[in-house]
């Protein structure tokens, strides 16, 4: 019997494990404008227990300050220096390569025009300035008109940082435009390729971690493409809470480079041990749930978050030995909270 390869054991609740916890929001603190259940419990607990928490969000618009106030009215206390945004990591990327002063287009919301100026440069809205960056994120009001200027500036040579390239944004009512596809408007224009600041680059979680001062950081998300893209490409451990996005069978379907290290049904995963299964007699067994990968197709026994664990690490060894696994024999895999 040896221990599989991919999700990681740990004897001790993730809360006392790790001393800092990097907590994506929509879809892992709340939904929309809407608590998660047990989110509010869970994050007060560990918090209790020692853990330091900090938000990172791709959003770029708003200010540390409001995101701050929306936590806190959702029963976890946040101070804005626990918050850290996809504009404060656009404006650190800025700072690579600018000397304070220099010209920066704006396209975006407040949030990311506080975080320009207060890392020392001149924001502008206009090509004709002859910007030497231009700072692109999400915004409501963005529309033709700034998507034409940053393009003009582009065009002419200014380097271009986007916040993130989430190309949608969850919204009360579907699915909607991210930054991802307004930088593309742009990128469609000029043919550059921009550089990205927010998730899934580790840009903001290797500020935040400098930050606090932290020895032993934890990802939390609900994306695999961005929070846990992000952990994977910063060597952080990464807990995938299945509140949001990325469903159980998206985890077990992963790509390499977007594993998660551990998961939980929600935050409450916090809280608790996390065992990792081991290979039994061809099967991958984690608690009472076991799973093999059989004739290219995905056998499973059991059920629960155990399960989903355990289909996950016996799809993954197969897929990294070269074998082909039918994705139809993957159900959903669904876990009550």
């Amino acid at each position: 019997m040896r221990a599989a390869a991919g999700l990681l054991a740990s004897d001790a609740p993730l809360a006392t494990a790790y001393d800092l916890a990097l907590v994506d929001l929509d879809g892992v603190a709340y939904k929309g404008h809407l608590p998660i259940e047990h989110a509010s419990v869970s994050l007060t607990a560990a918090r209790s227990g020692g853990m330091r928490l900090v938000f990172v969000t791709n959003n770029a618009s708003r200010e540390p300050e409001d995101v701050a106030g929306q936590l806190t009215g959702l029963d976890i206390p946040t101070d804005p220096d626990e918050v850290m945004t996809a504009a404060q990591a656009c404006a650190a990327l800025l700072t690579t390569r600018l000397d304070p002063g220099a010209k920066v287009l704006v396209v975006g919301g407040k949030g990311l025009v506080t975080a320009v100026r207060s890392a020392g440069f001149t924001v502008v809205d206009s090509a004709d300035d002859e910007p030497d960056a231009v700072a692109q994120g999400y915004a409501p009001e963005v529309g033709w008109t700034q998507l034409a200027e940053a393009a003009y500036a582009v065009g002419s040579g200014a380097w271009h940082v986007a916040s993130n390239l989430d190309l949608s944004l969850p919204t009360a009512r579907g699915f909607a435009p991210g930054n991802g596809a307004l930088v593309g408007a742009v990128r469609s224009a000029t043919g550059i390729t921009p550089d990205s600041a927010g998730k899934p680059s580790p840009t903001m979680y290797r500020l935040a971690v400098e930050r606090a001062e932290a020895t032993r950081p934890l990802v939390i998300g609900d994306r695999l493409d961005t929070d846990l893209a992000g952990a994977r490409g910063g060597g952080y451990p990464g807990l995938h809470v299945l509140t949001g996005v990325s469903t159980a069978r998206d985890a077990v379907l992963a790509v390499p480079g977007e594993r998660p290290s551990f998961l939980g049904a929600d935050l409450r995963a916090l809280l608790e041990p996390h065992p990792a299964p081991v290979l039994t007699d061809g099967w991958h067994v984690c608690g009472g749930a076991a799973a093999q990968v059989a004739d290219g197709g995905l056998r499973l026994d059991g059920s629960g978050i155990d399960l989903v664990r355990a289909a996950c690490a016996a799809v993954w060894s197969a897929v990294d030995a070269g074998e082909t696994v039918a994705e139809e024999t993957v159900p959903d895999l669904a876990v009550s909270a």
